[in-house]
């Protein structure tokens, strides 16, 4: 899937009810990453990290890549590849906040509800695009809507795939493609969050809750030196953040503003990806209890613009039981 027709800013979450409104339907998709050059993200997700990354496509001079995961979800990392690239709208915003360094200011939103959230967002006088779809009409793809004013401090859209659309397979009844293209060395099966940080962690909340994405709880991230909200979305969570104290939080503030601050991923095996992880950057690592369950964090600040936590799978819990992590 290539995400080219963005409109300028693009925002997050969405409510199924106008007087009273639920939490919808929806999932956290994936997040957009941009790097220094997409060979060089390529190398470090694969190399440092661990994650089986697939091919993509460079239509106008931007090239993306594909790590996908077993639970659906996934990221997309983009790199210029030419000067004067064909820039969309989004991706022209993007370039201008992060200035040409790797990082990460969009986010997406999965749902099958996306007309009523469509229609919800519209009553509520959000400034909601009409719909896009990709990658033609003659073919299983995907629709999706974005923000011309971005409600959040990270930008966001919402998205829905046809039955039967896999992108990076040329043949998308093949299964054993299918699950092969899903397995990743370092043992990652799960997006399970992702970390948004800005000035202001509460307004972020109080958005989400008039948007329909309520019961957030109280959350605090020392290995970051961050606090806020852990908002649920389906199997996923959002977490609302604001540097509390010294940290990478308050150094990402100063030296870039508000963005997508991190990802959490769960694993099969915790031990293994640590010890990938350590061999890619040639340091060692410790673990901590984070939100998710046991956790580590890799040390991606410099080379992604953003912070991976590897957590263990802890099943049948919630996505924000965890509350404040030590």
């Amino acid at each position: 899937m290539r995400l080219i027709p963005f409109v300028s800013a693009l925002l997050l979450c969405a409510t199924a009810a106008q007087a009273a409104p639920s939490t919808p339907t929806a999932r956290l998709d994936h997040i957009l990453l941009w790097g220094r050059g997409i060979d060089q993200t390529t190398a470090v997700m694969a190399v440092k990290l661990g994650f089986q990354v697939r091919p993509g496509h460079d239509p106008g001079g931007v090239a993306n890549r594909y790590i996908r995961l077993a639970d659906s979800s996934f990221i997309e990392l983009l790199g210029i590849t030419r000067p004067n690239p064909a820039f969309d709208p989004g991706m022209k915003e993007d370039q201008q906040a992060l200035k040409g360094a790797p990082g990460s200011r969009t986010f997406g939103f999965r749902t099958s509800s996306l007309d009523t959230i469509h229609r919800s967002l519209v009553a509520l006088h959000y400034a909601v695009t009409p719909f896009f779809s990709g990658p033609d009409s003659a073919k299983p793809g995907w629709r999706l809507f974005a923000f011309d004013r971005a409600p959040l401090s990270s930008n966001t859209f919402f998205i829905d795939y046809a039955k039967g659309y896999a992108p990076d397979q040329l043949d998308p009844g093949n299964a054993d493609d299918y699950r092969v293209t899903r397995e990743h060395p370092n043992g990652a099966r799960e997006l399970s969050s992702i970390w948004l940080v800005s000035a202001d962690a509460d307004a972020d909340r109080r958005q989400l809750e008039r948007m329909g994405f309520g019961h957030a709880v109280p959350a605090r991230l020392p290995a970051v030196g961050a606090r806020g909200f852990c908002v649920p979305v389906g199997p996923t969570a959002l977490l609302l953040l604001q540097p509390d104290g010294e940290g990478l939080a308050r150094q990402t503030m100063a030296n870039g503003g508000p963005r997508v601050l991190g990802v959490s991923f769960g694993v099969a095996d915790l031990g293994r990806a640590q010890r990938w992880v350590e061999r890619g950057y040639e340091r060692t690592l410790t673990t901590y209890r984070g939100l998710s369950g046991e956790s580590f964090l890799a040390p991606t600040e410099r080379d992604l613009g953003l912070s991976i936590e590897f957590h263990a799978i802890e099943r049948g819990q919630s996505s924000c039981a965890g509350g404040q992590a030590s």
